[in-house]
């Protein structure tokens, strides 16, 4: 007996609960062409997904839009939307008005990044979005966005992601207006934004991605924030943090120089990474961030202005003192270089102790200072009580001196006497 025939032997809405986890809008059309009793099923779908390729073979004069709106129109209760085919705006303002009333989750591949000069006649694909007023959550690829969308509001709207786009600062801000009720914002491989400023009251992870120069500002103001991730901000202010628990920040093309936080008593995970960092920034982050857990720090150079500057030298003894329940530390090149100076280490006393820290993960890039750099390894190990895991990552050292392999020689001796912690890679 094939599977065929076992289906036509199953009561009808058995039939219809199975068929009704179908998404793919292809395999959809080809249950339609087995019986009438399958054709009769396609009212019960909840999800629709389109593949980029299911019209690339598409004969006749029918018009993908039309096929989709054909196929939604069959659908009595559409609750989710997928579409990475091409497709106009007229035809998504089409068959978003057919299933408006029941979508609440809809992803689109706008694929409108190359429209220099798109034509404002008509309503655009950002603009035909706003048909469906009821989403829960929107996710848009390949988008450009420099009028503001006529957009009324979604009221419902929880969950908002676009990822690589072209913005204006005043088309942003208008499209995230109307979406007051956020919960969850992504915005990645944006370019075009200077300036933003968020408030949004229900916002609990935002994740921000701005390509350029590096030069962006951030406002926040969202107290239920729980996650953040900034890349490309020079300017950072979030004022109300009570709530932040997670909190990376980055800048792979400029400078960070000014950061501006409320309490982050309740952070427990800090990452800093960057070409380059105000030292102010960064004593003001370690500061702030005196109950964190996980701290990974890989900045290379600091310094106010244009010309980069190794770190300052930073007392081990105060920084651990000053973090007292860090369990995990990741830390790279400059800022493991600032606690192996000489006087690092002339504060220990005889009850100093690193009480919670059980994971190390430490990144050298240079030789230099090799007899400080040793002494402040060993003593992560003397006095890291619960330390239980010590990583050496030699990266891009070069090996043009005897001090390279004198170092490297060192390293792997202490690798050898603390075999059952440390290891190297």
């Amino acid at each position: 007996m094939n599977v065929l025939t076992e289906m036509e032997m199953l009561p009808d809405a058995i039939v219809q609960y199975i068929l009704s986890y179908m998404n793919n809008a292809r395999d959809v059309a080809i249950c339609n062409c087995v019986s009438k009793r399958w054709k009769d099923s396609t009212p019960y779908i909840k999800s629709l997904y389109f593949p980029r390729n299911s019209f690339d073979k598409l004969m006749g004069p029918e018009d993908p839009d039309d096929i989709i709106e054909k196929m939604i129109s069959s659908i009595a209760h559409l609750e989710e939307l997928v579409v990475y085919s091409p497709f106009s705006s007229s035809g998504l303002a089409s068959w978003l008005s057919v299933a408006a009333t029941s979508l609440r989750h809809l992803e689109l591949r706008m694929d409108n990044l190359a429209e220099h000069n798109p034509s404002f006649e008509g309503p655009t694909k950002m603009d035909s979005v706003g048909v469906a007023k009821n989403l829960e959550s929107l996710k848009l690829w390949g988008v450009l966005m420099t009028q503001p969308p006529k957009w009324d509001a979604f009221p419902m709207l929880k969950s908002l992601e676009i990822v690589g786009a072209r913005l204006e600062d005043q088309a942003l801000s208008s499209a995230l207006q109307a979406c007051p009720h956020l919960t969850k914002l992504l915005l990645l491989g944006c370019e075009g934004v200077r300036s933003v400023s968020l408030e949004l009251p229900y916002l609990e992870e935002c994740k921000l991605d701005f390509y350029g120069m590096g030069n962006c500002s951030l406002s926040l103001t969202s107290p239920r924030i729980r996650l953040l991730e900034v890349q490309g901000c020079s300017w950072i202010r979030v004022c109300q943090t009570n709530c932040l628990h997670n909190l990376s920040i980055s800048n792979n093309s400029g400078r960070v120089d000014i950061v501006e936080f409320g309490d982050l008593a309740a952070l427990e995970i800090l990452c800093i990474r960057g070409v380059q960092w105000c030292w102010d920034a960064i004593s003001k982050m370690l500061k702030w961030a005196s109950q964190v857990k996980h701290l990974y720090m890989k900045v290379e150079f600091t310094g106010d202005f244009e010309a980069l500057q190794p770190f300052p030298e930073v007392d081990l003894v105060d920084f651990f003192n000053s973090h007292p329940k860090l369990r995990k530390f990741d830390v790279h090149g400059a800022m493991f270089a600032a606690l192996c100076q000489k006087n690092s280490l002339k504060n220990v006393d005889t009850g100093f102790t690193i009480p919670c820290l059980e994971e190390v993960v430490i990144t050298v890039r240079s030789p230099l200072n090799a007899e400080q750099k040793m002494n402040t390894l060993e003593s992560l190990i003397k006095y890291g009580k619960n330390l239980k895991t010590m990583v050496i990552k030699i990266l891009q050292m070069k090996s043009c001196h005897n001090s390279t392999d004198d170092f490297f020689e060192e390293v792997c001796r202490f690798k050898y006497l603390n075999r059952k912690i440390v290891r190297i890679e």
